[in-house]
């Protein structure tokens, strides 16, 4: 149940009618200056999550009562790589491909009770705050899960040879943290989760996200038709972006990172772009639904903690996000999978177990999609 508290000055309540919208997929006018806010997404995504500081009282106790949260620390114990005190962060950032619910119809595909990351982005902010690595986990890589428990108790035994994104089946977020812990070495301070009913609402609040194709895209499977163009696209073709893997390229997963990298860099842009910030109303349904449909770790689990969090990220912009996928190779034994290329991948973990730069000579000569250059922002 939510909590009750009077709203800040300056709020309208949330059934009020506040300031006039624009309508949906017309570009917005650059606001002035203005403060920047980093878009921490995790589908992603994202989670997709919009909270920044403008000066203004613009969140209600209430917004807690949205909030769902998973205890990470309690669910793995201390069996656990080291926190590393440089000041840096990680955050793990998945995006569940759930079939039930009101995510049948917009996801496709058979709902067979369980769920699966769909999408899995290490963010690794580096110390300071102003930059950020972000690698992306194939879902198709094959890796040995470590044994896991979930919120209900029950402990997963181990196994060999399983992609990675039956983690998250099997045992739910904890076990999702686990494995990539397992796989990197690096504790993951925060997790952030999104479906695609949460991700289509994000988009839409937001008025839609600019990108650019430079081919089109047809993909029946993921909803999704596109002329190469300019476009302002809505929830559910954004949605269609970030899932279509038929469309483009060679139909892998490895071409779908590289349009969800693109994504993500036009989605900060975005929000940089939209007046969000200077409307009240605006901020406020953004807020709403964003706490609705984000899971958090219990320690950003609150708004207050929300904030905090996401103050102390707004200065890192898309310009200063390198992003790389997880060095892979195919599997030789069926080349609808990959495998990780583990001396390539250990560049990577070192870098960011270090706070360093992830170097080129980590991901030259590995498996890649072909899909860069198809979508671009502004």
């Amino acid at each position: 149940m939510s909590a009750e508290s009077t709203p800040e000055p300056g709020i309208p309540e949330a059934g009020t009618k506040g300031p006039g919208r624009r309508s949906r997929g017309r570009r917005r006018k650059a606001p002035g200056k203005g403060r920047r806010a980093l878009l921490v997404t995790a589908w992603t995504a994202a989670g997709i999550l919009v909270l920044g500081g403008t000066g203004v009282g613009y969140l209600y106790f209430k917004l807690n009562g949205n909030l769902k949260t998973v205890d990470i620390n309690q669910a793995l114990g201390t069996d656990r790589p080291t926190k590393v005190d440089n000041g840096s962060e990680n955050i793990l950032v998945l995006g569940s491909d759930s079939r039930s619910g009101s995510n049948k119809k917009l996801g496709g595909g058979v709902d067979d009770g369980s769920a699966r990351s769909d999408t899995a982005m290490i963010i690794h902010v580096y110390k300071g705050h102003k930059k950020a690595a972000v690698v992306s986990v194939p879902r198709d890589t094959l890796i040995d899960r470590p044994s896991c428990t979930d919120a209900q108790g029950t402990t997963h035994s181990a196994a060999t040879g399983v992609m990675f994104n039956s983690a998250y089946s099997t045992g739910g977020a904890a076990c999702a943290v686990k494995t990539v812990e397992s796989i990197t070495g690096i504790r993951m301070d925060h997790y952030l989760e999104v479906d695609f009913s949460g991700f289509q609402k994000l988009v839409d609040e937001l008025g839609g996200v600019e990108v650019t194709t430079t081919k089109a895209i047809d993909d029946r499977e993921s909803h999704l038709d596109l002329k190469a163009g300019t476009h302002t696209l809505n929830g559910k073709q954004a949605l269609g972006l970030v899932r279509t893997r038929h469309g483009v390229g060679d139909g892998s997963d490895l071409g779908r990172i590289q349009l969800q990298q693109a994504f993500v860099k036009a989605l900060i842009e975005q929000v940089k772009q939209v007046g969000v910030f200077t409307s009240p109303k605006k901020l406020y349904d953004l807020a709403d639904t964003a706490t609705k449909t984000v899971t958090t770790d219990s320690g950003i689990g609150s708004v207050n903690s929300l904030i905090g969090f996401a103050n102390g990220l707004k200065s890192i912009s898309s310009k200063n996000m390198h992003m790389v996928t997880m060095p892979v190779e195919y599997d030789p034994a069926n080349p609808n999978r990959v495998i990780v290329a583990e001396a390539k991948a250990k560049l990577v973990w070192k870098a960011l177990k270090n706070d360093a730069p992830i170097p080129a000579s980590a991901t030259k000569g590995t498996a890649t999609g072909q899909a860069k250059g198809v979508v671009t922002s502004l």
